[in-house]
């Protein structure tokens, strides 16, 4: 008796001490979820490796103490007055003074420009000024709680005596973000887990069988969230973390169950008493969830070694609500399955309740017709899917990374509205400067000289804003400031940036021992990048690699794994391609409700290839292990392809539009990042449970026929972990057919 079936058996005959302790975990996790998660939380995105960015930072923490100041600005503008006019002075000393009122500790209001009289200060139409917010930078986790009182001003004296109030700059952009998160959060659940309740209530055909997975799905994203919540004490965890383990818990979570409850349904069918049926579920489906749950681990652990807080944080809460998912289907369902009995067939829903009662004939129904087709042409399906999915991959070869950023927030967020008007009237580059750490002794003529020619170069190119004196507190560390204008992530303040460092910094220190390192907001997004381009073919090579030795292990054999592999990469390709194709190059994209913008998100690639590959490969276990299970019993390579592909495909297609349901919600929110994250999840999870598992795969394994299990004998050495155990299930005790009611 295997360790899956050992589990089911013991819970199954404990159910309410089982379903007593994650009740129990449930409810842990709900208090420790509300006492931790929002100091778990950042919106900060910075680096875990040390970039030249990173480096910068660090040296002002070491030598200065203190880190780049989060920034942020409130304007003030009339369309009918000047910055002069003695009324238009007394409306912004009026909301200086309600500002420095609501200002909590440490965030610093700036001095207005009456009192310093910057022409920085003013708009050259003379109806606008600013006033800076500012905090330390070491309060950036906390920034976008600190600027709510400083928000709440500017929103009650917007629009009052015809001035206009707004905010923009890095606390209220992530004021905003987190915000916005939380509304697409809330309207990805609002759509992904009726559909799936739906499409589990045809699949099931009962009220009951329906909304077990929808609850074990719950029950592993709120014990998730309390992890992420513990390690983010730790080291705090990017706020899309909460994101991620929602929508990434709803689909294993729900499909987990899924094929767990369908194989015990399955058993009791054929005349296996409770204990029996959970027995046999247990040492196959629970079994594939074990494997595959491991699978989708593995593709997610290449996250983890991206050293960029934003991969690490989706890496880490994706693995954890794996993981729960997994331990929870094999532990937590099998006792609500013994609980519950034959009641898991009480409230049929009527037509899908007799449709989900038939057994479909490995050659008969639609799925049975469609394998029989594709099989006795196999190099035409073969031939013709592969070209579909490489045509849908070529828009990949234009594809255009980088970070959408302010300009493309709905019109409705403070952080855009004063972002439009700090573009025009003055610099974005305020409040988002470069900041050069120049390390070495500033103290000298020498590095003096350096740093005059580097302000006298800057003001003759009209992409850099005046330079800031050189702050040099140790003689060993300078900290300069220059603005860059545009958006920070635009393609001209990063080749701005990228100009600053490879060519300004080098002329202006030729001759000098000093070493300049640049970061701020371009500088950051600029190492983002590398290290996005950096590690792509490493978590490449690492999750290809993992997957075929723990799928060789899994299937003893070669093959499969290879053809495994091939075939995701071919369904991930086509995802890249049309994902390019509709969100950066705009065909279709009206359709979907689309924001078009020129980039796709540099982080969305990598992320995509491990979630996508770890998905796609759940449903590859889940069908050869049924494929393997019926070639250990008949030995015909043809007959168990068409049944393992026959008898699953109706849970298998179910499972991908639960996925695709879930991801589609999460696209629709309005965060470019997550339309883009979701359509491309999305469109693959269809085109793997499609083209590739009905057309390609039982076309390209009837190609091979036994050829699929070949082994080399130098390999018979390795363990045998196969995912279905070699012997078949035990006998039924009831009649096949019947539901004993016991």
């Amino acid at each position: 008796m295997g360790m899956t079936t050992r589990i089911a058996r013991w819970c199954a005959e404990h159910p309410w001490r089982t379903v007593g302790v994650w009740l129990v975990a449930a409810v842990v996790s709900v208090v420790l979820s509300g006492a931790l998660l929002a100091d778990s939380l950042t919106t900060e995105s910075n680096f875990v490796g040390t970039p030249e960015s990173q480096r910068a930072i660090d040296l002002m923490k070491q030598r200065l103490g203190r880190e780049d100041p989060v920034r942020d600005v409130v304007i003030i503008r009339s369309p009918t007055r000047i910055v002069s006019d003695p009324g238009f002075r007394a409306r912004v000393e009026a909301i200086h003074n309600q500002l420095a009122a609501a200002a909590e500790n440490p965030v610093r209001v700036g001095p207005t420009f009456y009192q310093t009289h910057a022409p920085s200060q003013v708009s050259n139409d003379q109806h606008s000024t600013l006033i800076a917010v500012t905090m330390p930078g070491d309060e950036i986790d906390k920034a976008d709680k600190k600027i709510a009182p400083i928000v709440d001003v500017v929103e009650a004296t917007n629009g009052r005596g015809g001035y206009q109030v707004l905010a923009t700059g890095q606390a209220t952009l992530g004021r905003d973000f987190t915000k916005l998160s939380e509304s697409d959060l809330q309207k990805g659940e609002g759509i992904g887990i009726p559909i799936a309740l739906l499409i589990l209530l045809a699949v099931f055909g009962t009220v009951v069988a329906a909304l077990i997975p929808v609850v074990l799905a719950i029950f592993a994203i709120v014990v998730a969230i309390a992890l992420a919540a513990l390690i983010g004490q730790i080291s705090p965890l990017s706020f899309f973390v909460v994101n991620m383990i929602t929508f990434m818990g709803l689909a294993v979570g729900i499909d987990y169950s899924l094929f767990i409850v369908s194989r015990y349904r399955e058993e009791r069918r054929g005349g296996h008493d409770k204990l029996g049926a959970i027995e046999v579920a247990g040492s196959t489906a629970n079994r594939a969830v074990l494997f595959s749950g491991m699978t989708v681990v593995l593709a997610l652990v290449g996250m983890l070694i991206v050293p960029t807080k934003i991969f690490v944080s989706l890496g880490a809460g994706a693995i954890l609500v794996v993981l729960v998912a997994v331990i929870s289907a094999l532990t937590l369902l099998p006792a609500v399955l013994s609980l519950l009995g034959d009641r898991v067939e009480s409230l049929r829903v009527p037509f899908f309740g007799r449709r989900a009662q038939e057994t479909t004939a490995p050659h008969e129904g639609f799925w049975g017709r469609t394998v029989d087709l594709v099989m006795r042409h196999r190099v035409i399906a073969v031939v013709a899917s592969v070209a579909l999915l490489l045509i849908a991959a070529i828009p990949y070869l234009n594809i255009n990374t980088g970070a959408a950023g302010l300009s493309t927030l709905p019109d409705s967020t403070l952080a855009k509205q004063g972002y439009v008007v700090l573009n025009r009237d003055f610099t974005v580059g305020e409040v988002t400067p470069a900041t050069i750490v120049v390390d070495g002794n500033v103290a000298t003529p020498a590095a003096g000289q350096a740093f005059r020619k580097l302000r006298t170069e800057l003001a003759q190119d009209d992409r850099f804003g005046p330079v800031a004196p050189a702050v040099a507190p140790p003689e060993s560390l300078a900290v300069i400031t220059v603005p860059v204008a545009g958006d920070p992530n635009s393609d001209a303040a990063l080749n701005a940036v990228r100009d600053l460092r490879s060519r300004y910094l080098p002329n202006a220190l030729a001759g000098t021992e000093l070493h300049a390192f640049v970061t701020g907001a371009s500088a950051q997004n600029l190492d983002y990048f590398d290290i996005t381009d950096t590690y792509l073919p490493i978590v490449f090579a690492l999750v290809l690699g993992l997957s075929f030795i723990l799928l060789t292990l899994a299937f003893r054999s070669i093959v499969v794994p290879a053809s495994s592999i091939a075939m995701n990469l071919l369904s991930v390709g086509a995802a890249y391609g049309l994902l390019v194709l509709v969100t950066q190059e705009g065909h279709g994209a009206s359709l979907f409700g689309f924001q078009v913008v020129p980039t796709v998100e540099a982080w969305i690639p990598l992320f995509l290839f491990s979630v996508l590959f770890g998905l796609s490969m759940d449903y590859q276990v889940f069908l050869l292990s049924r494929i393997r299970e019926r070639y250990d019993q008949r030995g015909d390579s043809r007959e168990a392809v068409a049944y393992g592909i026959t008898s699953t495909a109706r849970l298998i297609t179910g499972a991908a539009l639960i996925m695709v349901a879930v991801f589609a919600g999460f696209a629709a929110g309005q965060l470019v990042m997550f339309q883009q994250m979701g359509f491309g999840l999305g469109v693959a999870i269809l085109i793997d449970a499609t083209i590739v598992r009905t057309v390609l795969m039982p076309a390209w394994m009837e190609m091979l026929g036994d050829r699929n299990w070949y082994m080399p004998k130098f390999l018979n050495w390795l363990p045998d972990f196969r995912v279905e155990p070699p012997s078949a299930p035990a006998p039924p005790t009831g009649r096949p057919g019947v539901i004993s009611h016991q």
